[in-house]
């Protein structure tokens, strides 16, 4: 249960991200916006790893990170941030639908997992119990776009990075995961980010750097602390699901800040994807998760 508990609360901290990106790019240039993050976030990894006296990754658990830094760290920001110059957080949340589908195939592909038959069928009842309530609330419509296909991009990158990083957690621990992995992507983050603000002079309301703050904070460093703590106790493919949720999070999120409508229709949604994960969760027992090391 503890591994639920993290990925649940790593879920809700990244349910806001689309939201708050969409927020943050109408004033400030997308690149500032997903490399700037980074940067902001490896400052406070850097004296999380120094206050704890943290030992350096292996050679092999640096090549590891390299992954999870690909994936999570520029890959998703970089994609999200230009994809949502042009469209809503909720359509955002259409495509991200995904995410837990892609996360328990890497789990597969990269950390050994085998989730049995009654996974993949609550896992799919789950995904169109979500489609079916974005399609009826009008947050999908028309055909793939430019923006659409960065998202898909952005998707496949932080499944990886999410399964990588599960794994990965198993040994490092989920905050020292992401930890390392931002320190890792420096020497990329900051000359982008440099060249961003030289070129466009970073200039925005109270509300933009609030949103850009809490992509700085919580869903570039303290999001990942429990999220793949989650991952690394509970299973990759079985906490993963609990991104389920996360399209319907999103949702609220988004008429909360941005002023969209939520119909009565997100509470049937949000029942049915409930039903989806507690059905996944009796599946654990079955599944089979590599032994645990550090968390």
């Amino acid at each position: 249960m503890i591994g639920l508990a993290f990925g649940a609360l790593g879920v809700l901290a990244f349910s806001m991200s689309l939201p708050a990106t969409r927020v943050a790019v109408q004033q400030l240039d997308p690149w500032f916006v997903a490399f700037g993050r980074a940067v902001g976030a490896a400052l406070l990894a850097w004296a999380y790893l120094r206050f704890t006296g943290a030992p350096p990754p292996t050679r092999s658990q640096w090549r590891r990170l390299s992954i999870v830094a690909l994936g999570v760290v520029v890959g998703f920001p970089l994609f999200t941030s230009l994809a949502l110059i042009s469209q809503t957080s909720a359509h955002g949340a259409v495509v991200i639908t995904v995410l837990p589908a892609m996360t328990a195939v890497f789990a597969v592909l990269r950390a050994g997992e085998r989730p049995p038959l009654l996974f993949w069928v609550a896992s799919a009842g789950g995904l169109l119990a979500v489609l079916t309530f974005l399609g009826a609330s009008g947050a999908v419509h028309g055909v793939l776009s430019l923006a659409d296909l960065l998202l898909l991009a952005a998707v496949v990158l932080c499944g990886l990075g999410y399964a990588e990083g599960g794994a990965l957690a198993r040994e490092l621990g989920g905050a020292r995961t992401i930890c390392w992995a931002l320190l890792l992507s420096l020497p990329v983050t900051v000359p982008i980010m440099i060249v961003a603000a030289v070129a466009h002079h970073p200039h925005a309301d109270a509300v933009a750097w609030r949103a850009f703050g809490y992509l700085t904070v919580v869903s570039m460093f303290l999001g990942f602390f429990a999220w793949y703590a989650g991952l690394a106790r509970g299973g990759i493919a079985q906490v993963g699901q609990i991104q389920l949720a996360q399209p319907v999070l999103t949702l609220v999120w988004s008429a909360l800040l941005l002023g969209e409508t939520v119909t009565p229709a997100s509470i049937a949604a949000a029942l049915a994807v409930l039903a989806c994960v507690v059905l996944i969760q009796r599946t654990r027992n079955s599944a089979q998760v590599p032994a645990l090391g550090r968390a």
